[in-house]
């Protein structure tokens, strides 16, 4: 069985560092900043032959009032509550400070047992506050260097009689797309919640997930990190990821916003389907449209979620304006589900999830050869192909290359000037044919080889 580690500690002294090291990737985004982190994240981590579960948590801060960062204080607490064993940072560089004395006496209070890590310890700028750790009464601290992954033999030896070794240690590598369009059913449905900031993103995945997993509040921009929560639904498996708000490129001027952004357009490009949330009150706006096109860029299945229904004074305008903006702005993508609902009360959300499995159902569909070559033969001659320098363009055949967006080879007599206005034709006719709504549709053309042509030397 695996354990579950939680790395705690006050802002800034290297948790989301540590996370990396431990993790082996980059997920949790790292600043010179205090309080980057917010929400608790979980990931696979493992030292040599030790595997557990790593949660990064925010900065530990004494606020006892409802502020943000109280509620972040509520977050570590439930990390603390939730693990086998406890990491507490401290910053050896900086020393022992009054606030890691009074969270090492709120520590004790916790059953959790707990580590002393003492990090930053490359060189020897760290040996006096190495010493002074010894103060706080959590026994010998562990050296390390989360930066330069130093003294982790050490940290292995502190983490090792809380759990098992394995002989194989699982290794979270990337799935071949070709493998996983085989059983995509049985693997979890990857979801990211996108949109503007203070949409409600983070208020709809506490709702589907029963509990306040992420910081929520009335303050713009609370959520930073992509964060992952494995969760099912219906017995189905789900990957949730709540994102950061994304705004205009214009408006992010702030490194940290930058890293936000950027820790966003990494979760579109993994994820298989996309809520995009709007405010209902505001309506579709154009960086709502800039994240669309965005999403149907990168081949991901589209849903648009319409928060804060409960709100809006005009619904059957509201929603006319977002179908009309759909349609003139979007065309390439048709009969995208609009969702309306109030995450706030619960009102209606539970259409969402519906939704998604249709739409994720539509994107892993396959059309037989066959089907796909009398619908050709059919929309040829409904309306033939144009001609193009003096020769009429001829489409011989076509097959679905893959799924995961719906993609196409057209066999052609020439692999270029078929006009753009046709393959929409095309594209067009298959969403109508075989019901594929709501994702992008890719057609590659490809000139066969003529039989009758001699080789030039």
């Amino acid at each position: 069985m695996s354990f579950t580690v939680a790395v705690i500690g006050r802002p800034n002294v290297g948790k989301s560092t540590l996370f990396n090291r431990l993790t082996g990737k980059r997920l949790a985004i790292v600043d010179d900043t205090p309080g980057v982190t917010r929400d608790r994240r979980e990931g696979a981590a493992g030292i040599a032959d030790l595997d557990f579960t790593l949660i990064d948590t925010a900065g530990l801060d004494d606020s006892k009032n409802e502020s943000l960062e109280a509620r972040m204080h509520g977050q570590s607490e439930r990390a603390i509550q939730d693990a086998d064993v406890a990491l507490f940072l401290i910053d050896a560089r900086a020393g022992v400070m009054p606030l890691d004395k009074y969270f090492s006496d709120w520590l004790r209070k916790h059953s959790t047992p707990v580590i002393l890590v003492a990090n930053k310890c490359e060189g020897g700028a760290g040996q006096g506050g190495l010493m002074e750790a010894f103060s706080l009464g959590l026994g010998e601290p562990i050296p390390v260097s989360a930066e330069h992954g130093e003294g982790l033999d050490g940290l292995y030896e502190a983490l090792l009689p809380f759990g098992p070794i394995t002989d194989d240690p699982a290794v979270d590598e990337p799935v071949d797309e070709e493998v996983e369009e085989d059983d995509w059913e049985s693997r979890p449905l990857q979801l990211a919640i996108v949109g503007r900031p203070n949409v409600g993103k983070s208020t709809i995945v506490n709702k589907l997930l029963g509990e306040d997993r992420v910081l929520t509040g009335p303050e713009a921009g609370i959520t930073r990190d992509s964060i992952s929560i494995s969760w099912a639904f219906n017995d189905r498996a789900i990957r949730l990821i709540d994102t950061a708000g994304l705004r205009r490129k214009a408006r992010v001027k702030k490194k940290l916003e930058g890293l936000s952004v950027g820790d966003t357009l990494n979760a579109i490009r993994f994820a298989e389907v996309v809520v995009l949330v709007l405010d209902g009150t505001l309506g579709l706006e154009k960086q709502d449209l800039s994240i669309a096109r965005l999403v149907i860029e990168e081949g991901r299945a589209l849903i648009i979620a319409v928060n804060k229904w409960d709100i809006t004074e005009d619904k059957k305008k509201a929603m006319g304006g977002i179908q009309d903006r759909l349609q003139t702005s979007m065309p390439q993508v048709r009969g995208v589900p609009v969702v309306t609902f109030s995450a706030l009360k619960g009102k209606g959300l539970n259409k969402l999830l519906p939704a998604v499995l249709k739409v994720h159902k539509i994107w892993n569909q396959r059309v037989d050869t066959g089907s796909l070559n009398r619908w050709l033969e059919g929309m040829t001659a409904s309306h033939p192909p144009p001609v193009v320098k003096g020769r009429r363009f001829k489409l011989r055949y076509m097959t679905q290359a893959k799924a995961r967006p719906p993609t196409f080879i057209l066999f052609t007599s020439r692999k270029d000037g078929l006009p753009e206005s046709y393959l929409r034709y095309l594209t067009g006719g298959l969403r109508v044919a075989f019901g594929l709504d709501a994702v992008p549709i890719r057609i590659h053309l490809r000139a066969g080889n003529n039989p009758y042509a001699k080789d030039k030397k």
